[in-house]
């Protein structure tokens, strides 16, 4: 039987600078956990040092580490830096992604490389390394999109690139099983955050929201304490895909 509590755990969270992973590290640190926030460019350095500065002031300890997670190499490194920083990690969360909305009649071979480097090769070796270095009865969440369960245009790089993280997912879950990790995925609706706006029009926003219950987009509130359930009282659930999107779309 898995622990039920975060107090003294050591969570990683790839791209929790900010949005859903800034967030998911907070009420960690709140709960009572030791954090190590991943982000990727300079741009998100200074939301990465704000949120170490929030753990640190729940009490908890808190390290920062930038990296390119395409580069397999570089997960390992993320991996090894934040267990000699903490020390071995329980909980490893990946909140990374990329959106594009864009025909497959004008897709670049450049962004199809793109999108699958960031939402699916980045997913599979952040898995890989969780697996290698995770204590036993540790956990595994990795964000995928609520549009797994979609018949739509447009998200085919987006859709396509994380729609083999599920495969990742039960694959990892039933090698890890004899060890006690569980490994699961958190589908959520479109997030009311910056990742979203930019690939849509007002209208199709309008449209998004139509689709959930109360006519409203997915909060990072609504989902951060999913990953923390998930991490917790939730150790039951693996190798599932967790639809949390307020009915936007289902199997």
């Amino acid at each position: 039987m898995s622990e039920h509590t975060l107090s003294g755990k050591n969570v990683l969270i790839a791209g929790g600078a900010k949005n859903l992973g800034g967030l998911i590290a907070r009420q960690a640190a709140e709960a009572g956990a030791n954090v190590a926030v991943h982000f990727n460019s300079d741009e998100t350095r200074s939301d990465a040092e704000q949120t170490v500065e929030a753990v640190r002031a729940s009490g908890g300890r808190a390290e920062m580490f930038q990296a390119d997670l395409t580069v397999p190499a570089n997960v390992t490194r993320l991996f090894d830096d934040a267990e000699k920083a903490l020390g071995t990690i329980d909980v490893a969360v990946n909140t990374v992604g990329k959106v594009l909305r864009k025909p497959m009649a004008e897709t670049t071979e450049e962004e199809y490389d793109s999108m699958f480097d960031i939402n699916s090769k980045s997913a599979y070796f952040f898995i890989k390394e969780a697996g290698q270095h995770l204590a036993d009865g540790g956990k595994i969440v990795t964000i995928v999109t609520a549009l797994l369960a979609a018949f739509t245009d447009g998200y085919s790089t987006y859709a396509g690139g994380k729609s083999p993280v599920e495969h990742f997912t039960r694959a990892a879950a039933k090698e890890l099983s004899e060890r006690g990790i569980s490994v699961t995925a958190v589908a959520p609706g479109p997030m009311d955050t910056p990742f979203f706006y930019g690939q849509e029009t007002p209208e199709r926003v309008e449209f998004h929201k139509s689709q959930a219950m109360g006519n409203q987009l997915t909060q990072i509130e609504d989902i951060a304490p999913i990953v923390r359930f998930l991490a917790t009282d939730g150790w039951w659930i693996t190798g599932q895909t967790i639809f949390a999107n307020g009915g936007y779309t289902t199997r």
